[in-house]
This record gives C-alpha cells, structure tokens and sequence, in this order.
C-alpha cells in the first residue's frame, strides 16, 4: 500500500484546477438568462441594423403622404431678326411664364401611402424575426456554455487525480511493487480523459464565440443557471394549440401575410395607374400670342389610347397570387416544424426524467470511494477504469440530456414565439 503526499496532491490540484478556470473564469461576465436578453437587446449591431430599417420604412409613410411639387418655368426672347437686338425682353420684347400643378386621380396617392405603411409593418416584423432567432441562440448558447463549464471542472478534477495515481504508481513499478502495463494503462486512461476534455473545450469555445458575437462583449461568459431550472422545462401542451399559437405570432408568417397584402395594394395601385392624371396650368406671354400680356389657363391629360398599363397590372396580378401560394407553403411548413419540435421535446423530457431518476449523489460518492481504495489497492486496476469510464460516460450523457432538453425547449419557444417556459 502507498499514499501520496497530501502537500504534492493539493498543489496539483490547485494548479491543473487555476488553468481550467483561467480559460473560463477570469475577466468572466457573470449573467443570467434575463441579463443577457437585456444586454443583447442593448447592444447587437445586427438588431440595430434592423431597427434603423423599420425607422428608414416609417420614413417612408412620410414621403409617401407628400403631393408632388407645382412646376415653374420661363421663357425669354434670345433674337429679334426684326430689330436684330438679343434678349429683347422689356416692356417691348418677349417674355412668359408658366405655373403647372400635376393632380394625382383615382387615389393614387392614398394607395401608395397603403403600401408604404405596409413595408413598415413589414419592416416591424423582419425587426421582432431577428430578434427571436438571436435570442434563440443565445440562450441555447448559455445552457449549452454552462453545461460545458460543469463538465470542464469535473474533467480537470478527475485528471489531477490520475496525474496523482499515475505519479504514485511509476515510483511503485520502479521498485517492482506493480507491473509496469498498469502505469501505462493508467496513462492510456488519462489521455483518452484529456482527449475528451480537449473536444469538450473546443466546443466551449465555440459556444463563447456566439454569445460573445451576440452580445458584442469580448469577456468570457460565466451563464448563472440554476440546475433546478432543468426541472422545469417539464410541460405538457396541447400540439394543436402550440400550432395556433405559432401561426398567430410567428414574424415570418405574419410577414408574408403582408406580403400578400402589399401584392394586393400593388395590384389595385398598378389599376389606378391606368387612370390618367390632370395638370393644371396657368400661364402668361408678353407678346407672343394674340394679343399683349396674355394670361392663360390649361390642362393637360393623357389620352390612354395604346399603355393602359396593362403589362404592370398582369404582372401584379401573378406576383399575388404567388405572395398567397408562398404564404400558404409556410402555413404547412410551420405546422409540420411545430409537431416535430414537440415530438422532440417530449422524447427528450422522457429521456431526462429516466437520467434524471438514476442519477443521486451515490455517483460521487461511489466515485470518491473508488478512487480512495484503489489507491489502497484494495480495488482492482480494472474495475476501476472500468467505474471510472462509465462514469464519465454518465456523466457526459446526463450534461448532453440537459443542454437537449432545455435547447428543445427554447425551440419550441422559438417556433411559437410564445414564453412557454
């Protein structure tokens, strides 16, 4: 029998267990779920980009609401041949002037205010669409982070006490108290560990890098999640209200049911269009009409004899109904999506609540007693890499079910655009 110095065991630890939370603890931002949704919604340039949109489409409405500006112009003599004089333009020259004012019929005007309102509430969706989906993201980051946090630690603590035993042990196979192949089986456990460890942290930083970009922060993300959280992703709904509820509130549906609508307001504005338009005018000519100083009133309309506009209003016609067929397309998609999420949901709940059941704190107890009486020997090398592995591999799946569940559960808020959880 041998025991490690506690000293040497203490230092290891605190050293292997300070690089761990170097990598993703220090100059961390501490935050919860609701603290993120407020940092995001304050600083990402993506859903600030999409604001100024909406901002740039109620502009619109503005221009949309404007007449068209009346049309001044002059006309001045250049040459007399007469008197061979240029720019005889006093009281004996030439001279005149024209005020023109185009006026808009068969509401024209008002159909293109129709419209611009239209992509405004258009512009207001494509707005709450992004914001749902970073949303979505981030917070299947965060659970997907603060699982993976768990999992790092767990790691880190396992591999310091391997890198304990497997230091004990080569001082024990050079005195010929234990066959070599045990430390080499040992080292061979330990490697696959950090291997496993090192994905695991690829992962981790990926995740970061999201929120990260999301949040528009460079810190490193320290989610504060409750683990009794998990326990409440555990509802059950009707499948056909989730799907009423999602076509209600969905922004990419909502959208194309205003895409169909804007279809609609182009087809009767390219109608309007079809009907002519008046300008008034008012002129006066100095000398160049029937008599001196002249003062005149006129209009002018054009004749719809050949353009009637009837290649503009055909195309309208087809571009409604395809607005209409597309509409209808994401009708279906967005049912089968909402079924299928909650299929999902409800396998994973299922699958949760086993891992949930099966697992108590027997795990880290059982662990801990291993670990001690193998050091004592009185457990054998295989059945305790044998425990060991199986152990990680409970563990892994039961971090894997909760990041599953809770990221299943984020989906189906995202489909129904609804707080369900």
């Amino acid at each position: 029998m041998f025991k490690v110095s506690c000293l040497k065991f203490k230092v290891l630890f605190c050293f292997c267990l300070c690089i761990t939370q170097g990598i993703y603890a220090a100059d961390s931002l501490k935050i919860t779920i609701n603290q993120a949704d407020s940092l995001f919604l304050k600083n990402n340039y993506q859903l600030l980009a999409a604001s100024m949109e909406v901002s740039a489409q109620n502009a619109m409405i503005i221009q949309a609401k404007l007449y068209p500006n009346p049309i001044f112009s002059a006309s001045f003599n250049a040459y007399n041949p007469g008197t061979k004089e240029y720019f005889k333009v006093g009281s004996n020259g030439e001279k005149g002037y024209q005020i023109s004012q185009l006026i808009l019929l068969g509401g024209k005007r008002q159909a293109q205010i129709d419209m611009a309102k239209t992509n405004a509430k258009m512009a207001e969706l494509a707005f709450a669409d992004v914001v749902r989906t970073l949303k979505f993201q981030l917070h299947s980051s965060l659970y997907a982070l603060h699982q993976y946090a768990g999992m790092l630690d767990k790691y880190t603590k396992q591999l310091v006490l391997l890198d304990t035993i497997i230091r004990a042990y080569e001082v024990q196979a050079k005195k010929g108290n234990i066959p070599a192949k045990d430390v080499v089986r040992l080292k061979g456990v330990y490697l696959n560990l950090n291997n496993q460890r090192g994905e695991l942290l690829k992962q981790y930083y990926d995740e970061t890098a999201k929120v990260q970009t999301i949040l528009q922060t460079s810190q490193f993300i320290s989610p504060q999640i409750k683990d009794t959280t998990y326990n409440s992703f555990n509802k059950e709904f009707i499948v056909d209200f989730l799907v009423e509820t999602a076509l209600q509130n969905r922004p990419d549906y909502l959208m194309l049911s205003q895409n169909a609508t804007l279809a609609g307001q182009f087809l009767n504005y390219q109608k309007k269009l079809a009907i002519p338009d008046i300008n008034l005018m008012a002129t006066y000519d100095q000398r160049g009409s029937a008599f001196p100083n002249e003062y005149d009133l006129g209009f002018g309309i054009p004749l719809p004899l050949w353009n009637r506009n009837q290649g503009n209003i055909k195309f309208a016609r087809y571009k409604t109904k395809e607005a209409q067929l597309t509409q209808s397309s994401l009708k279906t998609s967005i049912e089968s999506e909402v079924r299928s999420n909650y299929a999902l949901y409800t396998t994973t709940l299922t699958q949760y609540k086993k891992a949930e059941s099966l697992y108590n704190s027997d795990f880290e107890t059982t662990l801990k007693g291993m670990s001690d009486n193998f050091q004592k020997r009185n457990v054998s090398l295989i059945e305790f890499v044998d425990f060991f592995e199986a152990y990680n591999d409970a563990m892994a799946e039961i971090s894997r079910l909760k990041i599953q569940i809770a990221q299943s559960a984020e989906q189906l808020n995202y489909t129904t655009v609804k707080q369900l959880f």
